[in-house]
């Protein structure tokens, strides 16, 4: 089986269970719209949402996978790698951002070495509320 290549004349293989995830993701989205349009009363984000996507595939896979999505939307591609960013694509829809992020793996190797010492912070409770009395107290400075 494979992808359809009208939009830009090559084909990709797809999976049967991407196909399902699409299928699921589409339809969860179409529920939401006709849920929200629904029920005005349910509040949403005065600025829209992102709609993030993740690459987890090789360094070339997934910058070939940002580039070729990135050529669908019409839109040009980040890359922030040198400066320890990402490597990404992304198009608005309304108020409604689909990005595709491309991680490089060093830059995940230095990110959880960087969290694994966040169990060793503790904040002290009592701390927070001293700051917040000595605040008042400075008219907001301290």
């Amino acid at each position: 089986m494979t992808a359809s290549t009208e939009l830009t004349g090559q084909s990709s293989p797809l999976v049967p269970g991407d196909l399902f995830a699409r299928h699921q993701t589409i339809t969860g989205l179409r529920a939401l719209a006709d849920f929200l349009e629904a029920n005005p009363a349910v509040p949403v984000d005065e600025y829209g949402q992102h709609f993030h996507v993740f690459i987890r595939l090789s360094e070339d896979a997934s910058t070939a996978l940002v580039d070729q999505t990135a050529a669908l939307m019409g839109v040009q591609v980040t890359d922030d790698r040198q400066c320890g960013g990402h490597y990404f694509a992304e198009r608005t829809f309304g108020r409604i951002t689909y990005s595709i992020v491309h991680i490089p793996e060093r830059h995940r190797r230095e990110s959880r070495a960087r969290r694994s010492y966040d169990s060793n912070i503790v904040l002290d409770p009592d701390a927070d509320m001293d700051r917040s009395i000595d605040r008042d107290r400075f008219g907001g400075f301290a």
